[in-house]
């Protein structure tokens, strides 16, 4: 071959080499790019054990929120959403387990976290404050951390179990025809013997000393499905009302039981946890008349879901379609629907991007969730206006009760405000105990912006 035919050659080759070559390195860089607008949303979840019956649904409602927020909007104002499950198994050791594993996850590290969990709550509230990571914990948790000035990475939204043991007596005070007569009543609670089932114990003892009732606290041990001995003493007692603070199998367990004593279903009033289908399917004819407390919404279908069924559901992307609108499934996409809305405010401030947990922690603390908002959301009928601020790290304090009838929940009450005469006291009574205990400064709400 003639000399200039091989140099030919040789320049085809380096040619179609660097061509490659390019593009690799624009493959690699579209690649980083649509990674560097990433928003990281870590996901601690229950799916298997003694609380997936009421794990597995929150967290498909969860996922299948974030997933819509992809399909049909494209992210959250073109950030893409990008989230991870961890088994917890309800556990606290595993909880801080998966938060250390996902903290640090995607190119700004996690937005917030969601524990689903009041012991793995207390745990992460000890940690968050370094990481700079906020805690959205809706409907449980520590219920003094509605005090955002001593917890500032705290968001108990929508509602506190002091929230809901209050709204508890409120009703069973309406149910007798006025507070006057809950004197010399006796009401227990049937209790998860944990910190979610001793949060309500500061509220109730409140609520028994100004109303003259007997409060009696019963503890139930983890997993709850040994529970004969309570509801025999409960037998033994005859309380006129019994709350019930269950979780997973131990709800249904505990209708079970209370019907094999004959204890009135009609009487026992569970909390917002202890008030969806997994809780009174598996009791069958024996759950009828059971009542419990709603964290505002109901099950059943809203404008979002529309949405939900066109972009999730109809394009095989559901995470559970199984458990499509009901109570927990709802419960999750409201969790969803407040931590985008959060990022979505603290991207006004801090522009259209993948924001830090410390940004997204001024967009939850600046979010209000107006009727308005609520309705362009799809979420018109299953919450009412919510505002979060410095001060207020819960932004509502209302509830409802549904009853069972046998096949569906029916709403029985209107929306019961929380007694704050009652309640905010405490709250700062136990906020200032954990400030001190941990050495804190509260901030000065006056001057935050």
């Amino acid at each position: 071959m003639k000399p200039e035919h091989m140099e030919e050659k040789r320049m085809i080759r380096h040619s179609l080499a660097l061509a490659a070559a390019l593009s690799g390195m624009a493959a690699l860089s579209g690649s980083a790019l649509a990674q560097a607008n990433e928003q990281f949303i870590p996901a601690l979840v229950y799916r298997t054990g003694a609380y997936a019956p009421n794990g597995i649904p929150f967290a498909n409602g969860v996922a299948d929120y974030w997933t819509l927020i992809n399909e049909r909007d494209g992210g959250i104002n073109g950030v893409k959403i990008i989230f991870e499950e961890c088994e917890t198994g309800y556990a606290t050791d595993k909880g801080v387990e998966c938060y250390e594993r996902l903290k640090s996850k995607g190119p700004t590290g996690a937005a917030y976290f969601s524990p689903l969990s009041t012991g793995i709550t207390f745990a992460l509230t000890e940690k968050v404050p370094t990481d700079k990571i906020p805690l959205l914990t809706m409907g449980y948790g520590r219920s003094e951390s509605k005090n955002g000035a001593v917890f500032p990475w705290n968001f108990i939204a929508v509602g506190s179990y002091w929230t809901a043991a209050d709204v508890a007596i409120q009703h069973i005070a309406k149910e007798l025809g006025g507070f006057d007569n809950l004197k010399g009543k006796k009401i227990s609670l049937v209790y998860h013997d944990s910190p979610y089932g001793k949060e309500p114990i500061l509220a109730l003892e409140a609520r028994a000393k100004l109303n003259g009732f007997t409060f009696k606290a019963i503890p139930v041990t983890h997993q709850g499905v040994e529970q004969k001995s309570q509801w025999l003493a409960i037998r033994q007692d005859r309380p006129d009302y019994v709350l019930l603070w269950g979780w997973g199998v131990m709800n249904s367990t505990s209708i079970k039981e209370a019907a094999a004593v004959a204890y009135p279903r009609d009487k026992i009033i569970g909390v917002w946890w202890s008030g969806a289908e997994p809780d009174v399917i598996p009791a069958g004819d024996q759950a009828t008349g059971y009542k419990a407390l709603m964290l505002q919404h109901p099950g059943g279908k809203f404008k979002v879901h529309d949405d939900l069924e066109k972009f999730v559901i109809a394009k095989d992307k559901s995470a559970g379609k199984d458990t499509f609108a009901q109570v927990l499934y709802n419960r999750g996409i409201i969790n969803s629907m407040i931590g985008v809305e959060a990022i979505r405010k603290a991207q006004e401030k801090y522009g259209k991007k993948p924001l830090t947990g410390e940004q997204v922690r001024w967009g939850f603390e600046n979010l209000v969730l107006s009727a308005e908002r609520l309705k362009e959301l799809g979420f018109e009928g299953m919450l009412k206006p919510m505002k979060f601020t410095c001060q207020d790290h819960q932004g509502a304090d209302e509830a409802r009760v549904h009853q069972w009838d046998g096949k569906q929940w029916k709403i029985i009450s209107d929306y019961y405000k929380a007694d704050l005469s009652i309640l905010d006291p405490l709250v700062k009574e136990q906020a200032d105990k954990y400030a001190k205990e941990k050495n804190i400064t509260p901030r000065d709400c006056s001057k935050e912006s």
